[in-house]
């Protein structure tokens, strides 16, 4: 029988955070990785992650924009010190 995935969410919720949805990103493809899921199981969890990179995405696309307006709409290149 498939283990049941650990993730906390449900399905369509929204993440609480980018952290959270990396997270449960993780244990999705983890999941489907194992190769132990029925092929519905496997399609939900497809369009979950699909849902949860979009949302990574976007969010990503956020911090870079008030990046770009605290540098003054250049979007600076960052070097190690």
């Amino acid at each position: 029988m498939p283990k049941a995935s650990t993730t906390s969410q449900t399905d369509n919720a929204t993440p609480a955070s980018y952290e959270a949805a990396l997270s449960e990103l993780e244990t999705l493809v983890a999941d489907m990785e194992a190769g132990q899921l029925p092929l519905a199981q496997l399609l939900t969890r497809y369009q979950r992650g699909a849902e949860l990179l979009a949302y990574c995405r976007a969010q990503l696309d956020a911090v870079e924009q008030q990046i770009k307006v605290l540098d003054n709409g250049a979007l600076k290149s960052w070097t190690p010190t």
